[in-house]
């Protein structure tokens, strides 16, 4: 049996902060958010975009960016709208979340754009 290792992180350590699963992996480029996207539009949920400090990344509540897209399918204009997010703040996280109206849950949440360490 393989030993189970420990992941080092720390919140002390900037480089080694994990927000969700998607973290562990390499950085999304525009086409991975562009999939993830159009998962969430085909699965019917309703897209929204929120931001937050990075200092605040682990606290529960995030601002939410306008309100959420309720019905949109039109991937370009949900990405338009994570784009504008991360503009008006560039220093800030952004993350794209997929609300599942028959489950009343979040179904995808994951940070798209990462702002600036503190």
């Amino acid at each position: 049996m393989s030993e189970m290792q420990d992941y080092p992180s720390s919140l002390s350590d900037v480089s080694s902060r994990k927000f969700e699963t998607f973290s562990y992996l390499p950085e999304m480029d525009a086409d991975r958010i562009r999939k993830q996207v159009e998962y969430i539009v085909s699965r019917g949920w309703n897209p929204a975009v929120e931001h937050t400090e990075p200092e605040s990344a682990f606290d529960h509540y995030w601002y939410m960016w306008k309100l959420p897209l309720f019905g949109e399918t039109d991937v370009d204009r949900i990405l338009g709208e994570a784009e504008a997010c991360h503009k008006a703040h560039p220093n800030n996280h952004v993350r794209l979340v997929g609300y599942d109206n028959f489950a009343q849950s979040k179904g995808a949440e994951m940070v798209i754009f990462r702002g600036k360490p503190v």
